[in-house]
């Protein structure tokens, strides 16, 4: 879900399926110049990008089928209220537990590609486990474009830069 205060200081919100991070400190978002979140992200230049989770899936879908171009309060109505960023200015949204608070790097208008830098994550004392996010706790969603379904994360499935070395 990502989030970006108006120039007036109204946050904004919205559901985008397709990103990720391409480097430790940086993430894409394919976002289009008409949604009302892209113009807030270009006006203010940052942004926070919170994990949408099965407790919040109404509220999360919600954002991303309500167009904040017509529906100022939109996030309000979703039964989200927000805080500062307190490093960055934009909007962190109270009910999702794990937020990547960004800066604008750029944003490309011809292929709607927006690159943000990582200067903060922050995380709820409820997703932690012995001070990491427990993705357990968290209980991220991700969208299934191909049967329209919002997925829960969470089953191991192996272990990351470990499980290969069988093969070598």
């Amino acid at each position: 879900i990502i989030a970006a205060y108006d120039e007036a200081g109204v946050p904004n919100a919205m559901n985008a399926a397709w990103g990720g991070m391409f480097t430790d400190e940086h993430i894409g978002i394919c976002i289009s110049q008409g949604h009302k979140t892209t113009k807030n992200i270009l006006a203010t230049g940052a942004f926070t990008v919170s994990m949408a989770t099965a407790e919040q899936v109404v509220a999360c879908d919600y954002v991303g089928i309500v167009s904040g171009n017509r529906e100022r309060d939109k996030v309000a109505k979703a039964g989200f209220t927000t805080e500062r960023s307190e490093v960055v200015n934009a909007p962190i949204i109270k009910e999702l537990p794990m937020t990547l608070e960004c800066e604008m790097v750029s944003y490309d208008e011809e292929n709607c590609h927006l690159v943000g830098r990582i200067v903060n994550v922050s995380a709820d004392e409820s997703i932690l486990t012995d001070g990491k996010i427990d993705y357990a706790k968290l209980r991220p969603i991700t969208y299934d474009p191909v049967n329209h379904h919002y997925v829960e994360l969470g089953a191991k499935a192996g272990n990351a830069f470990s499980d290969g070395k069988k093969l070598k």
